[in-house]
């Protein structure tokens, strides 16, 4: 029997993501928080494990290098991929929004400039709700934008809100709800059809 093979990033989502994992009877006797390896196989020798950036796990799955996936609905959103969604498994829960200073208005005089790490889901949305932007592509710190005048806004997920207080600014608009999902490379799922719909089964056991 081939291994099943599971994508997902390191961070505080992986962890509870390998609780669950742990709890469906799914064990890799390897695996530490602090281990520097990227491929673990479990004590079954049945499921195998990869660690990734988180922004690069669906193209791993679509791109058939796993057959599983766990990321969030975030990176899902500003990145589509050619993948069946299957499972939302309710961790890892924040807020996308639009945040910015308590007084900001959105009109459409001039193009609002929006800071982001996810630009796709800032156009998209701005769009939708006809308010022109410009974007731009931001990696970190994307709360500093606003305080040096380079963007108006900023779209970021938001968790507490703590670190939009801390620097004068608020939630102007909620996007959308976000939380880790199951993704499955549509390939595997006609060729390990049993052993994907046993995985999530057991996955969904625990949930309930």
């Amino acid at each position: 029997m081939s291994y099943l093979t599971i994508a997902m990033g390191k961070g505080r989502t992986a962890k509870q993501a390998m609780n669950f994992l742990e709890q469906s009877g799914i064990k890799f006797p390897d695996f530490h928080e602090k281990s520097r390896k990227l491929v673990f196989i479990d004590s079954t020798e049945r499921v195998k494990l990869i660690f990734v950036k988180a922004v690069d796990v669906p193209t791993y799955v679509e791109n058939g290098a796993a057959d599983i996936g766990i990321v969030g609905k975030d990176t899902i959103m500003e990145d589509p991929a050619d993948v069946y969604e299957m499972l939302d498994l309710g961790i890892g829960k924040c807020k996308l929004a639009v945040a910015g200073f308590p007084d900001k208005q959105f009109t459409n005089s001039a193009p609002l400039t929006v800071a982001s790490k996810y630009p796709a889901i800032a156009k998209e949305y701005f769009e939708r709700n006809g308010i022109r932007t410009k974007t731009i592509k931001l990696n970190g710190s994307v709360e500093l934008a606003p305080l040096i005048g380079m963007s108006d806004v900023i779209v970021d997920i938001v968790e507490t809100g703590t670190t939009l207080k801390e620097n004068g600014l608020v939630v102007l608009q909620d996007i959308a709800d976000v939380s880790a999902r199951l993704i499955v490379n549509k390939a595997s799922f006609a060729t390990k059809t049993n052993q994907i719909q046993q995985f999530i089964l057991d996955l969904r056991a625990v949930l309930e």
